[in-house]
């Protein structure tokens, strides 16, 4: 009886979208994938490194929207690496952040397939370089806090942990429920007018960023378009970048108007 090939799978992150923010792994993982596996928030820039020859498979994941499953993902991924391709799932963002890296790994490992884990830049680190502030100082900031909008069916959300004034929030995945979050805040302590910010499209052409405070975040970013990458982050490290946003404004109007 013929054995099965040997393939392996890169769980690879593809950072926030533009692809020189790409790591060096990354791009030579891309360029020697078989098959990609492509999450929806993968950005254009980092999809026309992805080779001709390469097959690409949607494996998209958005919140209240049509996704495929995870259980389809994680065979998918081991049977195509058991015909000895080399798999990447391409992943916007870090993988070990809200990326579910280690159901993955854990269901490929099991399987007795080599995997791999290459980090990305995460939304948060981008969107600080980009729009012109610290996640951390020494003053006002001391912690970070990373979480998620979303959890899982029937769970209570405990939002203690993140109503320290000396806490930078970063909410990944929360627009559609930041109006219960942003209540949710204030009622564990967090001051209705804690800076928050909307970042949209980081790293990307049409990026952009809404200034806003804890309690008007919600009515702030509901006219944006479903769809875009967002993420929010709530804390007194934001007045950097809602001061810089608003000394550019006038610039870039004036920039528009030549």
């Amino acid at each position: 009886m013929l054995r099965e090939k040997q393939g392996r799978v890169l769980l690879v992150g593809a950072g926030p979208g533009a692809a020189d923010l790409l790591t060096l792994r990354a791009v030579r993982a891309i360029k020697r994938a078989d098959v990609v596996l492509a999450d929806a928030l993968v950005g254009k820039d980092v999809r026309a490194l992805i080779p001709r020859r390469t097959r690409i498979i949607e494996v998209g994941k958005r919140g209240h929207l049509p996704s495929t499953s995870q259980d389809f993902i994680n065979q998918l991924m081991v049977r195509l690496a058991r015909t000895g391709s080399t798999v990447v799932r391409l992943k916007g963002g870090d993988p070990c952040i809200f990326g579910r890296v280690a159901e993955e790994q854990r269901f490929i490992e099991d399987a007795g397939v080599p995997v791999e884990v290459i980090p990305g830049v995460t939304s948060a680190s981008a969107a600080a370089a980009e729009f012109g502030f610290s996640l951390t100082t020494r003053a006002g900031a001391r912690r970070v806090l990373f979480a998620t909008g979303r959890t899982l069916t029937g769970a209570a959300v405990d939002w203690s942990a993140a109503s320290d004034s000396q806490t930078t929030l970063c909410l990944y995945m929360g627009c559609a429920d930041i109006a219960e979050i942003a209540s949710g805040l204030i009622a564990a302590g967090r001051e209705p007018t804690t800076p928050a910010i909307a970042a949209i499209s980081i790293s990307r052409p049409d990026s952009r960023l809404v200034s806003s405070t804890l309690s008007a975040i919600a009515a702030d970013i509901a006219g944006e378009p479903a769809g875009d990458p967002v993420l929010i982050a709530i804390g007194e490290a934001c007045t950097d970048a809602i001061t810089r946003a608003a000394v550019l404004a006038p610039r870039l109007q004036d920039q528009k108007a030549c």
